[in-house]
């Protein structure tokens, strides 16, 4: 947090703006959409909100099919499930370990065949990387499926030029506290339809007719971003660009640390585009340096520093085992070997020395035991 974002919040305060209207919450909305060159955004209470209601305007409904990448967060996933849609769970390809194409083209084909195309598809930009979308485009056009993208790892990131989120019917985005900009907890929708935009501020303001009663002709949703909030999100916007640039530089000194260790592979820039290292992933290979994904996670606990696996295939969820999927094989290889390491934006070198540090002391006892 910096000083731009305490001085929209005592604004607030001062101002008594504080409930899920106010003068922030609209300047957010222009603001964000000016960064992304979107020509509408709303603001909401979080990604996940923001993903539903998207889910709803392109009319998901019981029983529609809605493919979705398989290798995210279960936020991508589980909206389909709030409004009883079947997520058809599609693998990555290796280069931004995002959405498969080629799966993409044939999950539709065969639907196609069958005569029931899914109602829509939801492409995930993975750890700050955008997916191919020219192919994804082309072929949600020619099949006529909505394209919802799913952008909350990826605000900042480049493809060919344009922001990811901006290229379907709607783009979603995330400022969760764990995101390059944050508001604590929100969201953002952002659309060229302005029928959609509007609808979708008034669902999420429990569908309120303008009446001087309440009156409510459809279902709705408390899913608004408060003036406050949405204050922290005007100030943390201004400083997009040095987050990016910061993580982008944790991720060069890994990339440059572990360069000469066979085995250990950051995550390559897809060519499409600029990626903002929101998180720096490393893929393992054991073989190659001895060590496990694993084993570095636990190394790095040992000295009180968090690591994480990649994100578990939703398709190897509990909950989703029955749901239909395309393809496994890459995000599951990529789960196995695949290692988050610690990358915020004011990580100091001195942090990230410890972490080299540790993983370095793992490779090395395991060479020198010849395991």
């Amino acid at each position: 947090m910096g000083q731009r974002e305490l001085s929209h919040v005592l604004e607030a305060f001062e101002t008594n703006w504080i409930a899920p209207v106010g003068p922030h919450v609209d300047a957010f909305e222009n603001e964000f959409a000016d960064r992304v060159g979107a020509t509408f955004a709303v603001a909401l209470s979080s990604g996940t909100a923001a993903l539903h209601l998207a889910l709803r305007e392109v009319g998901v409904g019981v029983g529609d099919e809605v493919l979705v990448s398989t290798l995210t967060f279960c936020a991508s996933v589980n909206p389909i499930l709030y409004e009883r849609g079947v997520p058809v769970l599609i693998d990555s390809e290796y280069e931004s370990w995002n959405l498969d194409p080629n799966l993409v083209e044939d999950a539709l084909r065969m639907r196609a065949r069958r005569g029931r195309l899914p109602k829509a598809l939801v492409a995930v930009h993975l750890y700050g990387q955008a997916a191919d979308l020219d192919p994804i485009c082309q072929l949600c056009d020619r099949y006529g499926v909505a394209l919802i993208e799913d952008a909350a790892e990826a605000l900042g990131a480049t493809y060919k030029g344009r922001s990811p989120g901006v290229f379907g019917s709607a783009g979603v985005y995330s400022f969760n506290g764990n995101k390059i900009i944050t508001t604590s907890g929100g969201g953002m929708l952002v659309t060229e339809d302005e029928h959609l935009a509007r609808h979708v501020k008034k669902v999420a303001t429990q569908s309120r007719e303008p009446a001087p009663h309440y009156e409510h002709k459809e279902l709705g949703y408390n899913y608004r971003l408060s003036n406050v909030l949405a204050g922290i999100g005007r100030g943390q916007l201004t400083v997009l660009d040095s987050r990016v640039r910061a993580r982008q530089r944790v991720f060069d000194r890994y990339k440059s640390a572990f360069s000469t260790i066979p085995g250990l592979d950051l995550q390559t820039e897809a060519t499409w585009g600029r990626s903002t290292r929101w998180l720096s992933c490393m893929t393992v290979d054991s073989d190659a340096c001895g060590a496990t994904s694993a084993e570095i996670i636990t190394a790095l606990a040992d000295r009180n520093i968090e690591a994480r696996p990649l994100w578990k295939p939703m398709h190897l969820q509990p909950y989703l085992k029955d749901a239909p999927k395309v393809g496994g094989i890459v995000s599951e290889t990529l789960f196995r070997a695949g290692v988050c390491l610690p990358s915020g934006s004011s990580m100091t070198e001195g942090n990230q020395d410890r972490v080299i540090a540790a993983v370095l002391e793992l490779v090395q006892a395991k060479a020198n035991r010849g395991v």
